[in-house]
């Protein structure tokens, strides 16, 4: 399986920092914004982009995280036992702004799984999604409102991100399945 890097560790900084300023800039203060990642390496990202945001307005914005497996509509497809993780929602997502964050965007069914479990916590006033990579290939009509890096994936190719925070250096690397 041949394999080649897209993203670096500085490459990747810069676009979470760009992400991050980004979100900043269309909501002028991260009064009314909490962030939340979906399960798992959007966890990681969501963590960063909150810590971001913290250093450059010294405050604190709410945090959750989002586990979509039972929420899919292919989960039977994938698995008989999806392996569920915590979902951990511990603020009023009423009326807030909710910034959803996942690593990589492609069909769109994360996506989609991701709205219909944040919805059972109430109804924010908007969602907006950051993205780390967006490959293309949608099945759905879902758009990143931030990204890391716009790319385009044939189908015998894999994106895989890789984040310290589980085990490895951070890169997004792109692998030929052949």
């Amino acid at each position: 399986m041949k394999s080649y890097t897209l993203l670096n560790r500085d490459e990747i900084k810069l676009a979470i920092n760009r992400i991050s300023l980004q979100i900043l800039e269309k909501h002028h203060s991260p009064d009314n914004i909490a962030i939340v990642g979906i399960h798992t390496c959007g966890v990681f990202l969501a963590q960063r982009i909150r810590n971001i945001i913290k250093e450059q307005t010294s405050q604190i914005v709410p945090y959750g995280s989002l586990d979509i497996n039972l929420y899919r509509d292919d989960w039977s497809l994938i698995t008989q036992n999806p392996v569920v993780k915590t979902t951990d929602i511990s603020f009023g997502v009423e009326g807030m702004d909710i910034i959803l964050v996942d690593d990589v965007l492609f069909t769109g069914r994360t996506i989609r799984a991701a709205l219909d479990a944040l919805m059972d916590y109430g109804r924010p006033k908007s969602v907006q999604l950051a993205i780390l990579v967006d490959r293309g290939g949608r099945e759905l009509p879902i758009q990143a409102d931030y990204v890391g890096l716009h790319t385009t994936v044939r189908s015998d190719e894999k994106i895989k991100v890789v984040f310290e925070e589980i085990g490895g250096l951070d890169e997004v690397i792109l692998q030929n399945k052949n």
